[in-house]
């Protein structure tokens, strides 16, 4: 798949000037140009294309290309500064024949020449920083499946609308409405009227019919005979008495 090209900067209004021949090996000088008479002026556009950029001189209205300058590096031959101003430039252009040329490039802002540095500085520490990124040794891949046997524990949290917890306690199946069970060997009893005859006493114990099978005229005679000595011992028992 062919990489896309990116625009990383966009100038509407440049100026490209002709080089007088060089006499020495000193660093170019913009006052040696003829600055009031530009040979050309138009757009410069700063693009990138994977790993490679360039600059591209267009016609403001068509687009036409008029010279192209790959930059390998910078500060680099492709694009060197002028030692007498911070808005000129040199350019080392290129066809598609691979022939090479130098031009000079001005701005009228420095504003504009700032952004052209800051932008081929970015690009290359960009392309630095991805270099060291791919060169570093991978390291081991992580295992994040499960083992086999191995489980995990979840503690859910579960809560009602008001915002309270709902309880985690379950029922016991069959339990009913919580009624306690009654107790082993006997059927339940309601307690005694005020002022009877506690349990065990001997009013109560013949007042008790025999489960044996004694006749139940033998029952009432005794409960008859023990009803005097009852109210001797007891004169106000029966205002005791509730009825019903």
């Amino acid at each position: 798949m062919d990489a896309y090209e990116s625009v990383l900067l966009v100038k509407p209004e440049v100026f490209v000037f002709n080089l007088p021949p060089r006499s020495s090996n000193r660093s170019y000088r913009a006052a040696d140009w003829n600055l009031a008479e530009p040979a050309w002026t138009g757009r410069m556009r700063l693009v990138a294309k994977g790993n490679e950029v360039a600059i591209k001189l267009e016609d403001k209205s068509s687009g036409e290309l008029y010279a192209k300058c790959p930059i390998e590096s910078y500060p680099g031959v492709a694009v060197e500064a002028v030692s007498d101003s911070s808005r000129y430039f040199v350019l080392r252009i290129q066809d598609d024949n691979g022939r090479t040329a130098f031009i000079g490039l001005g701005f009228g802002d420095r504003s504009d020449s700032f952004d052209l540095n800051v932008a081929l500085q970015d690009h290359f520490k960009w392309l630095k920083k991805e270099k060291q990124i791919s060169e570093e040794p991978s390291g081991p891949a992580l295992d994040l499946g499960f083992k086999e046997g191995e489980t995990i524990k979840i503690n859910m949290k579960i809560m009602k609308k008001d915002g309270s917890e709902v309880s985690k306690s379950r029922s016991r199946p069959g339990a009913g409405l919580g009624l306690l069970p009654p107790p082993p060997g006997g059927s339940s009893r309601l307690p005694a009227p005020p002022g009877s005859s506690p349990a065990g006493s001997p009013a109560h114990a013949a007042a008790k019919p025999d489960v044996g099978g004694e006749s139940w005229g033998e029952f009432t005679s005794a409960q008859s005979s023990a009803a005097p000595a009852q109210q001797q011992a007891s004169p106000s028992a029966s205002n005791n008495w509730v009825q019903f």
